[in-house]
C-alpha cells in the first residue's frame, strides 16, 4: 500500500484599501501622522503631550488585531448591530404574525434578512418532474440543490482516498473556464439526531398481525429509547448559474426566469456524467417543496419529525403531501443577537473558518467537525467559486506582486524576513506554476453552524465545535454581529457565503 497523500497550500485572501489596511484604517493612520507632525510644526512641547498619545491610540486602532479583525472593523460591526437593534431590524416575524405594510397593504416575505429577496421558482426538470430553483434577483443567480450520497473516505485505503479527491478536483477544474455559466458550487452537510421515522415506518410495515403483544411492546420500547439516540447525515450539492454570464443563452431559451431555468436544467443534465465520475450519486434534485423543506427544518428542528413522518407515510400520516409549501419555508419568528441567532425555539451560533491548516493534512482532516452529537445539530457549508484562466492569472499575479514588493521593502529597510513570509512567497509562486501547467484556481470559504434547542447547552456545544475544529487544524472565528447572515450561509444549502469581490466576508 502506498503512503497516504497529504494536502496543503490554502492561501488566505488579503484585501484592503492599502496593504492590509481598510479604508477607515488608512484614514486613522493618516490622521495619526498629521497629529505627529503638528508638534513639530508648532515647536510646542504642550502640543506634543496631547498629540502623541492620540496618535499612538489611532495607530493601535488601525494596526491592532483581535480575533483577526482590526479595531475599526469591530467598531463598524458594533455600530451596525446597535442601529439594527434600535430600529428593531434584528427581529423578524413571518407573514401570519407581521403587520401589513401601510403603503402596500401586503405582509412581508416569509424569509428573514438577506434571504428575503430570494424566490423559490419551479421549472420542468426534463424528466417529468419539477425542479426547485432559488432565484436571487439582486445577484442575478439561479441555484438548484441536489441531495447526494458519497461513499466516503474514512473506511477506504489511501489509494481510493486519493482517487476520490482527484476526481472531485477534476470536477472543479471543468468549471475553471472563461465565462463558465456555473459561477458557484456549494457542498452542505448536516449532522442531526435521527428522528426515527424511517425505523418506525419499516417496523410498522413488517410487523405481522399475529405477532405476540409482548414482543411488539418490547420492540416499541427499544425504538423509543434507541431511535432518538441515533444520528443521521444529509449532504446537499448546490449549483449556481449566473444570469449575466449566460445572457445570450437565456435569451435564446425564451428570456426571463423561464429561459434562465431552462439553461440551468440543461447545465444540470450536462453535469450528470461529471458527478458520477467524482463518485457522487444524485439521490434527487430537490423540488420546490423539497427545497423549502430543507430551509424549514433548519429554522425549526422540531418540524423534522412531522415532515419525516409525512415522507415515510407512517400510520396517521397517510395521504399527507411531502415537503413544505415554499411560502412557509421561513421561521415564524427570529431574532439576531450579537453572538447568537434565535429562530423558532432554537439557537444557532455560526463560525467562519479563518485559517486553514498550515501543515500537511490527510484527506479526512474535516471528519472531526461533523461528529455525531446528541445535544446539538451541526452543519457545514463549503462554498467554491471557480476562476477562469484569465482572472486566475490576474489574481495570482497580484499576489506575487504584493509579496515581492513587501519583500523588497523589508530588504531596503534592513528588516529580516520571517519564515512565514518566505512560505507565503513560495506558496504564491507554486500556485502560479500549477496554474500555468493547467490546474484550476478556486476561491473558497467554509461556514459552520451549531444549533441547540436548549439554551443552557449552547455554550457547551460551541466549545465542542471549537475543540473539534482545533483537532482538524482549523481556526474558527465567531461571526459577531452577523449571525443571521452566517446562518443563511452555514445552516442552509443555498450557496450563500462567498462575496463576489475580493472583500472581507
Amino acid at each position: 500500500m502506498t503512503q497516504p497523500i497529504t494536502y496543503t497550500g490554502w492561501q488566505s485572501e488579503k484585501s484592503g484599501f492599502m496593504g492590509r489596511l481598510s479604508g477607515p484604517g488608512f484614514a486613522l493612520v493618516a490622521v495619526a501622522c498629521a497629529l505627529l507632525l503638528t508638534p513639530v510644526n508648532l515647536s510646542s512641547w504642550a502640543a506634543a503631550a496631547v498629540c502623541v498619545p492620540l496618535a499612538l491610540l489611532l495607530l493601535l486602532l488601525a494596526f491592532g488585531r483581535v480575533s483577526g479583525l482590526s479595531a475599526d472593523e469591530w467598531i463598524l460591526l458594533a455600530v451596525r448591530h446597535q442601529i439594527a437593534v434600535a430600529r428593531k431590524q434584528n427581529i423578524f416575524f413571518s407573514g401570519p404574525f407581521a403587520p401589513r405594510s401601510a403603503r402596500t397593504g401586503h405582509q412581508p416575505m416569509d424569509l428573514p434578512g438577506t434571504l428575503a429577496r430570494l424566490r423559490i421558482l419551479e421549472a420542468p426538470d426534463g424528466l417529468g418532474g419539477l425542479l426547485g430553483v432559488a432565484h436571487d434577483p439582486v445577484a442575478g443567480t439561479y441555484t438548484a440543490v441536489a441531495r447526494v450520497s458519497f461513499p466516503g473516505l474514512a473506511l477506504v485505503d489511501s489509494d481510493k482516498q486519493a482517487a476520490r479527491v482527484s476526481s472531485w478536483a477534476a470536477l472543479m477544474r471543468t468549471f475553471c473556464t472563461e465565462d463558465s455559466p456555473i459561477t458557484r458550487l456549494s457542498v452542505h452537510q448536516r449532522c442531526l439526531p435521527d428522528d426515527g421515522a424511517a425505523l418506525r415506518s419499516w417496523t410498522a410495515q413488517h410487523i405481522t398481525a399475529d405477532a405476540p403483544a409482548a414482543a411488539v411492546s418490547a420492540l416499541a420500547d427499544v425504538m423509543e429509547g434507541a431511535g432518538p439516540a441515533a444520528t443521521s447525515r444529509e449532504t446537499y450539492l448546490s449549483v449556481t448559474l449566473s444570469a449575466s454570464r449566460t445572457r445570450l443563452a437565456i435569451k435564446g431559451a425564451g428570456g426571463g426566469q423561464v429561459g434562465a431555468a431552462a439553461v440551468l436544467v440543461r447545465e444540470l443534465h450536462a453535469l450528470g456524467g461529471a458527478l458520477s465520475t467524482a463518485s457522487l450519486q444524485v439521490v434527487e434534485w430537490l423540488s420546490p417543496r423539497g427545497l423549502a423543506q430543507t430551509v424549514r427544518t433548519a429554522y425549526d428542528p422540531d418540524a423534522q419529525v412531522a415532515l419525516a413522518n409525512a415522507a415515510a407515510q407512517i400510520p396517521g400520516w397517510e395521504g399527507t403531501e411531502e415537503g413544505v409549501d415554499p411560502d412557509l419555508a421561513g421561521p415564524a419568528a427570529a431574532e439576531t443577537g450579537w453572538g447568537t441567532y434565535r429562530h423558532d425555539g432554537a439557537w444557532t451560533v455560526t463560525y467562519q473558518v479563518r485559517t486553514w491548516p498550515q501543515a500537511q493534512v490527510y484527506a479526512t482532516f474535516l471528519q472531526p467537525l461533523l461528529r455525531p452529537r446528541r445535544n446539538a445539530r451541526r452543519s457545514m457549508s463549503l462554498v467554491y467559486e471557480p476562476l477562469g484562466p484569465r482572472r486566475a492569472r490576474q489574481e495570482l499575479a497580484k499576489e506575487k506582486s504584493k509579496r515581492s514588493s513587501a519583500r523588497h521593502l523589508r530588504a531596503k529597510t534592513g528588516r529580516d524576513e520571517s519564515e512565514d513570509e518566505r512560505r507565503e512567497v513560495n506558496l504564491a509562486r507554486t500556485q502560479d506554476v500549477a496554474r500555468a501547467s493547467g490546474q484550476g484556481v478556486v476561491r473558497m470559504t467554509a461556514v459552520l453552524s451549531v444549533t441547540v434547542t436548549d439554551l443552557e447547552e449552547l455554550e457547551t456545544a460551541c466549545a465542542e465545535m471549537q475543540a473539534d475544529a482545533a483537532a482538524a487544524g482549523l481556526e474558527l472565528r465567531r461571526m459577531w454581529g452577523a449571525q443571521d447572515v452566517g446562518f443563511a450561509a452555514g445552516a442552509l444549502p443555498l450557496g450563500q457565503g462567498l462575496p463576489d469581490r475580493r472583500t472581507g466576508f
